[in-house]
């Protein structure tokens, strides 16, 4: 979803909120509830499927919610005694109420150079390919990426594959994400080898280009292995 009101732009496949065409951030999972709000707009959200769809694993209550709400409200410069985009349903849950809101979404521009790329996640002797757009990492088996670990969150973080480049984003996990050992406390773009670790597991990103192809290493014939030096 690309849509665009007021002076903003919400990009879901991006991870993205632009304002007058500077990123601005948000939490995850204020992201994810401004998303569902967008998605459902004008409808009111019913705060029940909100907390089943956010913290699908968690007991949460009220005030939860608000803070991530009052997140959405602070970043979109809205009064909740007057509100602009967020109305508030007393009791019953939350509402996007601002009009227009245009889809931005569209074919992808004309001439533009086609090249095929392929990512994914190598951990130990296992390989996890990366779809176009999101991939979820986390213990959650219908997770793209699965990690039976009880040191890896049921949804811990996220990839975003789009075209020929890759973001990180930790989904509030309990153990955390890092990459080049420093934690991800806001999305990060990937590159080719890189070292992420989920908690206390470890994988390495890697990206296939047809413009760029990995290097192949030269092996020694006689023994199979690269050449010592």
């Amino acid at each position: 979803m690309r849509v665009a009101f007021g002076g903003f732009m919400f990009d879901s496949g991006m991870r993205e909120l632009l304002a007058g065409g500077q990123p601005v951030h948000l939490s995850p999972k204020a992201f994810d509830v401004l998303k569902m709000l967008l998605e459902r707009r004008p409808n009111v959200v019913d705060k029940q499927e909100i907390y089943k769809a956010i913290w699908p694993d968690t007991f949460v209550g009220d005030a939860a919610l608000n803070v991530v709400v009052a997140e959405i409200r602070r970043v979109l410069d809205d009064d909740p005694r007057t509100p602009t985009y967020i109305r508030t349903v007393h009791r019953v849950g939350y509402a996007f109420s601002f009009e227009p809101v245009v889809d931005m979404a569209g074919p992808a521009p004309p001439n533009r150079p086609a090249t095929s790329h392929r990512s994914w996640l190598a951990i130990n002797e296992r390989t996890f390919p990366l779809t176009e757009g999101e991939n979820i990492v986390g213990r959650d088996p219908q997770c793209t990426v699965w990690l039976d670990e009880s040191g890896v969150s049921r949804r811990h973080a996220r990839i975003v594959v789009t075209g020929g480049s890759a973001t990180l984003e930790d989904l509030d996990s309990k153990n955390g994400t890092f990459i080049r050992s420093r934690r991800v406390d806001e999305p990060r773009e990937l590159v080719d080898g890189d070292l992420i670790r989920f908690g206390s597991t470890t994988a390495r990103f890697r990206m296939w280009s047809e413009g760029q192809p990995p290097e192949t290493v030269r092996l020694d014939r006689k023994r199979g292995r690269q050449p010592t030096k």
